[in-house]
């Protein structure tokens, strides 16, 4: 049976010291740390450097963990375990806004639906468990490409499709929109993806304080919005509900 490549393993060793620390590490650190010389832990890092694993701080030169393996950690979160915790808070969120509740997760830079509560009434409705939205054009897509500038870059560079006139396929304007939901912890569209349709989202955070899914509302633009801006009691209970998530993940109160 062959061995296990000695050049993979350094990496991997590289990786987990960057993602147990607070704080950047130089190649100096990481050298001493793993008992190599600081030529090979250098040609390690350029590597992964390349493949956008890991990120050299431009001012101290150190090494943190890149977003393209953030991007990827994300995704392994279990979309069952991710619906579990999120179960009761979405049934509640569903009654308080008398709206559909979705919650979705990135996979190959679309939105993967991974729970749907249908809009308490008695309207034909379609379960969306499994779909796959584009991001650049739903509230939850926005929520999570705003923690994810990895996929962002990846999602601009394959063309950002037009499905209304609403729809923004401009790179730039979409890196404002995301660079707004960042700032406030939520996003929202109105007509973007389907004409006289909004929604809203709240990024879904875990202990690493890194987002891990979105959990919004989508309905009738007439319902959802005054003066075409979201209703405040509604964003309201949006976000309620995806910090409660989030402190079932492990996170940190904010």
């Amino acid at each position: 049976m062959p061995g296990n490549i000695q050049s993979i393993e350094r990496a991997a060793a590289i990786l987990r010291l960057l993602s147990g620390r607070n704080r950047r590490l130089g190649v100096v650190d990481l050298a001493g740390e793993l008992n190599l010389p600081k030529g090979t832990v250098h040609g390690l890092l350029r590597t992964l450097q390349h493949v956008g694993f890991v990120e050299q701080d431009k001012d101290s030169g150190k090494y943190q963990l890149g977003a393209a393996l953030l991007h990827m950690g994300s995704s392994y979160l279990d979309g069952n375990e991710l619906r579990t915790r999120a179960l009761n808070w979405s049934d509640s969120l569903a009654a308080r806004t008398h709206e559909a509740v979705r919650i979705g997760t990135l996979h190959d830079s679309r939105v993967l639906v991974v729970h749907h509560v249908f809009r308490p009434d008695d309207s034909f409705q379609t379960l969306d468990v499994g779909s796959l939205l584009p991001a650049h054009a739903t509230a939850m897509g926005k929520v999570l490409l705003a923690d994810h500038p990895y996929a962002a870059d990846e999602l601009i560079g394959q063309g950002l499709e037009a499905f209304t006139d609403w729809t923004i396929t401009a790179p730039d304007r979409l890196r404002e929109e995301l660079t707004l939901a960042r700032e406030r912890g939520w996003a929202w569209e109105v007509g973007e993806l389907l004409a006289g349709q909004a929604s809203m989202a709240a990024p879904i955070i875990d202990r690493t304080g890194r987002t891990v899914g979105a959990m919004g509302i989508v309905g009738k633009a007439e319902r959802l919005l005054t003066t075409r801006k979201p209703r405040a009691e509604l964003l309201s209970y949006v976000r309620e509900a995806a910090r409660a998530v989030s402190h079932e993940l492990g996170a940190i109160p904010w």
